[in-house]
């Protein structure tokens, strides 16, 4: 059967007409799923947040090796997701939120955020953790983005291992918060693998009067460290690193600095300061040998992944390839401001090179995880980059105008308080009135080997001249002290104190109208520290400062009454210990420094010296906290008082007798 041509014809019109409507609807359903897609999905009944979404979702955890019976020692590696999706009207600018784990948390990774600390993962976070937006640090509103999803919201994966709970309970955090200023939140909303809570602007807290920037304002802290991009190009940059002290009784002494590129950066060369190691090898495979095939990489200065850095000594300040940077070449001393603000600061210039994709002049990216150390000083906690207005600085034709920096990021770093045995210095007490020396505790700075010796037992009381020597040499003098005033001796004899610099504060004399202490530094390590500070504070007596002899002295008021004390000129170094006049028999001498101070007792309320007030509460060597012992000299007024009562009867006695003889 033939079919005619305008069958065929009709047949033909009505396949193309179907297939285009069905093409159509097709094509109307996927944007509909788009559209689906770009929403964000938030539980029900909080559509109406007006400020900061944060909701954090429990996905899995399976149970790790070893396999155990005990519950509470039993491992679980965990998955969940934080997300953070900005719901009011003002951009979110660093955010950064806080998890109140509880299950002795061991997180692993956080994609899409680092740890604010700057620490590295795995990263013990059983006490609870702040985390910072990485590489998304802004979330911007849905208005002035027609809400692109991708610009107002992130979502934080998180991998980690926790104790002590098993299923079917979940593994959740106490709280979640959102850590930035200005915002409040309330008791999260609890579920049982799920938690959520809406922050809003907190309507109490009064906006600072300063001009509306694009960027956030610098913020405080006890160190800053300025991230400030000078100069742009395609796949490489200028910045300039500036360290600043701004803690009064911060420091830092041979200061080393590192970081993390996190996107493949490497440093070409460097002026002002320079690498610990000079290591290429980096730079030679992958995607950096890949896109930099011709270049001549023996010219290169680093290409580690963490760089270690350190500042040049002075004699480098005018070399025409390493320095002529201001504030650079200070071998890495920087002072507090109370002792000295010409040299509270360093800085140097690094030239950065990219790899793609981010070959663009605009595209640059700071370097996470920062952390500064020194030889003796406090420990620095420094924050994630954030991104700040430009740096200013005097333009160098001479003329009277203002140079911008193409971008500018701020770390902020500040002093943590040592915890127990992890001090680097510690302080020795002794008294006038007790023949005995307390010295430090046990482990004061830690210990590392303990196997012939005991790291729980208080350390034993000394004769005074015993602090003058090490604690190796020290067993004998402290078993035959002991003997003499019939003390325990614990067996095994308690550990060192491990610390490289000790301070024997010693109450010598109390009067009416005041009383006296003398101070001695002790420098146990083989380097020698220059322009070295002490700070002291008292919980009472520290206002009734008088006088120090040999040293120079400065009762800040507006720091607790802290007495801050350093060499005089000529007296500012504190010299390392050195060998005995006979190496192979005495013990090494330490480098010592001593000063009297003198007190006045003034006010209605007078410090009770010897009931313990003579001593500080609070002892700083070059920054860092030392230990203070756990015990303070006990006054043997009692004692003193029998021998009176005795004489007294004797006195009375003998008078009866004369009495009687008359």
């Amino acid at each position: 059967m033939k079919l005619s041509w305008k069958v065929v014809a009709f047949m033909l019109f009505l396949f193309h007409s179907t297939n285009h409507i069905s093409l159509a609807q097709q094509q109307g359903n996927d944007e509909a799923d788009d559209e689906a897609e770009k929403q964000p999905t938030i539980p029900k009944g909080q559509e109406h947040c007006k400020g900061i979404f944060i909701w954090y979702n429990f996905i899995s955890r399976t149970k790790e090796f070893p396999r155990l019976k005990n519950t509470i020692a039993q491992s679980w590696a965990f998955k969940s997701r934080v997300t953070i999706l900005n719901m009011g009207t003002s951009e979110l600018q660093a955010w950064k939120i806080f998890i109140g784990f509880q299950y002795k948390e061991i997180l692993v990774s956080a994609k899409g955020a680092v740890l604010t600390s700057g620490v590295d993962f795995p990263a013990p976070v059983g006490n609870g953790t702040y985390l910072s937006g990485y590489p998304q640090t802004d979330l911007e509103t849905s208005i002035d983005t027609a809400n692109e999803l991708d610009k107002i919201q992130v979502k934080v994966e998180l991998r980690g291992t926790q104790f002590g709970l098993k299923p079917p309970g979940n593994p959740m955090p106490k709280t979640i918060k959102l850590a930035n200023d200005g915002y409040k939140c309330p008791s999260p909303t609890r579920r049982k693998a799920s938690m959520y809570v809406c922050c809003v602007k907190d309507p109490k807290l009064k906006a600072n009067k300063t001009t509306k920037t694009k960027f956030l304002p610098r913020q405080k802290g006890d160190l800053l460290i300025s991230y400030d991009v000078s100069q742009a190009y395609k796949n490489n940059y200028l910045a300039q690193v500036t360290i600043e002290n701004r803690h009064p009784l911060g420091r830092l002494d041979h200061w080393n600095l590192t970081w993390e590129w996190m996107r493949g950066e490497f440093i070409n060369s460097l002026k002002g300061a320079y690498v610990r190691k000079v290591d290429i090898s980096g730079c030679l495979n992958g995607k950096v040998g890949e896109y930099y095939g011709d270049m001549d990489f023996s010219k290169v200065l680093n290409c580690e992944k963490k760089p270690i850095l350190f500042d040049l000594p002075p004699e480098k300040a005018d070399h025409a390839q390493m320095g002529k940077i201001p504030f650079c070449c200070r071998n890495g001393t920087l002072l507090p401001e109370t002792m000295d603000s010409t040299k509270s600061k360093s800085a140097f210039v690094i030239e950065v090179f990219k790899i793609p994709p981010d070959l663009n002049r605009t595209t640059i990216y700071p370097p996470h995880k920062w952390k500064i150390v020194g030889d003796l000083n406090p420990d620095y906690r420094c924050g994630a980059p954030i991104r700040v207005e430009p740096a200013q600085s005097p333009d160098p034709t001479g003329v009277e105008a203002v140079k911008y920096a193409i971008a500018s990021w701020q770390i902020v770093c500040n002093i943590s308080r040592p915890t127990k045995d992890n001090s680097r210095c510690c302080v020795t007490f002794s008294a006038y009135y007790n023949k005995s020396a307390i010295p430090c505790d046990t482990c004061a700075c830690g210990c590392e080997d303990t196997a012939k010796c005991n790291p729980n037992k208080p350390a034993m009381l000394l004769p005074p001249e015993a602090l003058l020597v090490p604690f190796e040499n020290r067993s004998v003098k402290a078993k035959a002290w002991a003997q003499i005033q019939h003390f325990k001796v614990p067996k095994p004899l308690p550990c060192g104190d491990n610390c490289g610099v000790s301070i024997n504060w010693h109450v010598s004399s109390d009067y009416k109208q005041g009383w006296a202490a003398r101070l001695t530094l002790f420098n146990w390590k083989s380097i020698d520290f220059e322009n070295w500070f002490t700070a002291v504070q008292f919980k009472k007596a520290g206002s009734g400062y008088e006088r120090m002899f040999s040293f120079n002295a400065t009762l800040l008021k507006e720091l607790n009454n802290t007495i801050f004390i350093q060499g005089i000129e000529g007296m500012n170094y504190l010299i390392g210990k050195k060998n005995g006049s006979d190496p192979e028999n005495d013990p090494d001498v330490p480098g010592k420094q001593q000063s009297v101070v003198t007190f006045k007792k003034s006010g209605k309320t007078w410090p009770d010296i010897a009931k313990g007030d003579g001593f500080p509460t609070r002892v700083l060597f070059n920054g860092e906290e030392c230990a203070l012992p756990s015990r303070i000299p006990v006054s043997t007024g009692i004692r003193f008082s029998v021998s009176l009562s005795l004489l007294f009867l004797c006195k009375f006695v003998s008078f009866l007798l004369i009495q009687c003889l008359n």
